[in-house]
């Protein structure tokens, strides 16, 4: 709304108050020209609202007491959101069921949603948290990483990941194949020759 507010040159109505006149022509007609704008910007203001809020907020006289009580309402709810994201971070777990690529997503885009909402968290502190939310069939490369001497990036840590994570897969599919591999040959060595 503000931006919009920018764009019609309207954002003074938002700051200013009414102004008042002596009588002179000048004066009178910077007024009308003022009670316009506020006239406007008070009902875009309006019509932009939810129905529901609408007969709450159309009491305000000028379009700064609405803009500043609804400031006052949702920069209150800013800082519940920013409890929100902290909380979202800190509680974050990894589980086993789901890829350790996909949670790595996840962690970034709370770690968005942080920074979107004016907080600062150090990259190192982000990798060693990444680390320790690792899922415990993880533990053994948890422990590489953390003895590891040379201080990694975010960007640094997600590769090793995605590379932990190929590898992990490969060794499965090796161990699958081989026991699938015996199982054909125990099969074979215990069928007996039918007699003709």
């Amino acid at each position: 709304m503000l931006f919009y507010f920018i764009t019609l040159n309207l954002a003074n109505v938002l700051r200013e108050t009414i102004l008042t006149a002596d009588g002179e022509d000048i004066f009178s007609a910077a007024i009308d020209a003022w009670n316009h704008n506020d006239f406007l910007c008070k009902n875009y203001i309006l019509k932009a609202l939810d129905y529901s809020l609408y007969d709450i907020y159309v009491m305000c006289k000028t379009t700064k007491e609405l803009w500043e009580s609804l400031e006052k309402k949702y920069k209150i709810e800013d800082v519940g959101s920013k409890k929100f994201v902290d909380g979202k971070f800190l509680d974050y777990k990894m589980v086993y069921s789901k890829s350790i690529v996909f949670e790595n997503e996840d962690l970034q885009k709370i770690i968005h949603d942080i920074h979107v909402e004016g907080m600062v968290i150090n990259e190192s502190f982000q990798v060693v948290s990444f680390i320790e939310k690792l899922p415990s069939s993880w533990n053994e490369f948890k422990n590489y990483l953390k003895h590891k001497r040379k201080e990694m990036t975010l960007d640094d840590l997600i590769v090793r990941l995605r590379i932990e994570k190929n590898d992990r897969k490969n060794e499965k599919g090796l161990v699958s194949s081989m026991e699938a591999k015996e199982n054909v040959v125990e099969g074979s060595s215990s069928k007996q020759r039918p007699k003709f």
